[in-house]
């Protein structure tokens, strides 16, 4: 397949285009929020003295991320009063998303998880309001990714976003744990006002993702397209959205105590916790999903929305998908986007319990990976955007997939020389630098496939599928290194990396790319 390429200067001058370096600043807001509530959260939870199972609790504030494609469609199809017709389609909601993010973080920030167990359900649902308005300023800098430029530019925004987003998670990770012990709290000498005071500095660090906001323009490709509803309609809508997640959070929250009953029992007859574990919970999201559907569909029924915004809202952008690529190529391109990153992801599950077990210090590792290798991975990523930009997004695409695949048996050296640092930056350069390479190209490959009619909802599915598999597969890295070790383990992460790079060269010879899809 041919795609279209630039020269070496055309594809050195993009690094000077104002919208990568808006991306990069938008980037960086997306990336604030995501250790907020999980690494900073939970060390701040350890301090104040909650249990280490109270904690597992505030795991319901990532389930925006995994399923932020069933309100994706609102950013596509709702207006917002005043803010719709003063900024725009794009900016009106990531302006709204913006400051519910910084809203929720001074929501956490008012509220001291060691008063007890009311305080502690306040900071869950707190967390839970910053993962929802995370997740959904995610789905509109996507769109706005995509609609700002045509594909050619796509992988170098895409590296834009990935650095932001890198430096971002450094300074709500490592940034908030050194802000907050300089103002004097520690395990075992807990400090509310210290964490207090450091989730308030990262609320007012959010304000670069609203100036910038402010000072972008609007997408050509939204600003042209007029809202088809009546607000009457658009409201009906979102009180169906609404009922429909409270069902499925509310199945979640009455089902608790009887999953516990059920992995015990499962865990007994099955002889493996792992897998019991996996089943329940599955079960559980089945069984909250059917739930989520019953209601939206008994409001169907009684004509709260009509059946054809429905359809328009979530069937059409899956069938315009598969009308555009037909059923065979569509269904081999969704394998793609879900096995893509198979190899790094099953792999970098475990990385850091290999990095121990082989005798590194938390310090080194930190340092390694933390520091050294977000730097290689930012470099992978303007990597990756230049020579997708130079030499066409399939190639890298390509080049991406053999590499991620490939590195991995790099850690099979590590295993067999021990504690050596040198061995350590060799293997955590090589890794980042091929992700990050990876993954600009593949963000890329992703925005190529979206149609700028749905770009919010089609780009939210891709995004949650990318991960869907790899995730599952690694919950039981831990299982398989315990069966075959660690050398069977890296050798098992390279080779599920190759069949990916038979699929890119059959989808290279069937799907043409050269700008998102109208």
């Amino acid at each position: 397949m041919q795609e279209p390429q630039a020269s070496w200067r055309d594809s050195l001058g993009a690094f000077s285009h104002p919208r990568v370096w808006v991306m990069v600043l938008l980037g960086f807001s997306a990336g604030i929020p995501i250790l907020l509530i999980f690494s900073s959260l939970s060390l701040w939870l350890r301090e104040a003295g909650v249990e280490r199972a109270a904690i597992t609790f505030f795991s319901w504030a990532a389930l925006g991320y995994s399923f932020k494609f069933v309100w994706a469609p609102l950013v596509d199809q709702l207006p917002i009063p005043w803010l719709s017709k003063a900024l725009g389609r794009r900016r009106s909601w990531l302006l709204l998303a913006q400051f519910a993010i910084i809203a929720a973080i001074g929501a956490m920030a008012s509220i001291d998880p060691a008063l007890g167990e009311g305080s502690q359900t306040a900071m869950a649902l707190a967390a839970v309001a910053l993962g929802f308005s995370s997740a959904t300023q995610d789905i509109v800098i996507d769109a706005y990714r995509i609609e700002a430029a045509d594909s050619r530019l796509q992988s170098m925004l895409s590296a834009a976003y990935i650095a932001g987003y890198r430096v971002a998670m450094v300074v709500s990770g490592a940034g908030a744990l050194v802000l907050a012990a300089s103002f004097g709290t520690a395990l075992g000498d807990y400090q509310y006002t210290a964490w207090q005071a450091t989730y308030w500095i990262m609320a007012a660090v959010m304000l670069v993702g609203v100036i910038t906001t402010l000072s972008i323009r609007e997408p050509d490709a939204s600003a042209g397209r007029a809202y088809t509803r009546s607000v009457s309609e658009y409201l009906r809508f979102v009180v169906l959205f609404v009922l429909a997640l409270v069902g499925f959070v509310l199945s979640f929250y009455f089902s608790s105590e009887l999953a516990r009953e059920l992995k015990k029992s499962a865990a007994s007859l099955l002889g493996n916790r792992a897998l019991a574990s996996f089943l329940v919970e599955f079960a559980r999201l089945v069984v909250a999903v059917s739930v989520s559907l019953l209601i939206a569909r008994l409001l169907l029924l009684i004509g709260l929305v009509q059946r054809a915004m429905v359809e328009d809202t979530y069937i059409a952008p899956v069938r315009d998908f598969f009308d555009r690529y037909g059923i065979k190529a569509a269904l081999f391109l969704l394998l793609l986007v879900g096995s893509y990153r198979i190899s790094d992801i099953v792999l970098g599950v475990i990385s850091n319990v290999f990095y121990l077990d082989m005798g590194f210090s938390k310090e080194q590792i930190a340092t390694a990976v933390k520091t050294f290798g977000v730097v290689m991975a930012i470099f992978g990523g303007f990597l990756g955007g230049l020579l997708a930009l130079r030499f066409g997004v399939i190639r890298i695409l390509f080049v991406g997939a053999a590499l991620s695949a490939a590195t991995n048996l790099l850690f099979l050296v590590l295993a067999q020389t021990g504690e050596d640092l040198f061995w350590l930056y060799t293997v955590v350069a090589v890794d980042n630098l091929s992700a990050g390479l990876a993954g600009a190209a593949f963000v890329a490959f992703l925005s190529s496939l979206t149609s700028i009619s749905f770009t919010a909802m089609q780009y939210a599915i891709f995004s949650s599928l990318m991960t869907l598999l790899p995730k599952v597969l690694g919950g039981y890295s831990g299982s398989m290194v315990d069966s075959i070790g660690y050398e069977g383990f890296f050798i098992f992460t390279a080779l599920i990396g190759v069949p990916v790079l038979f699929l890119i060269l059959m989808i290279g010879r069937w799907v043409q790319l050269d700008k998102p899809s109208e």
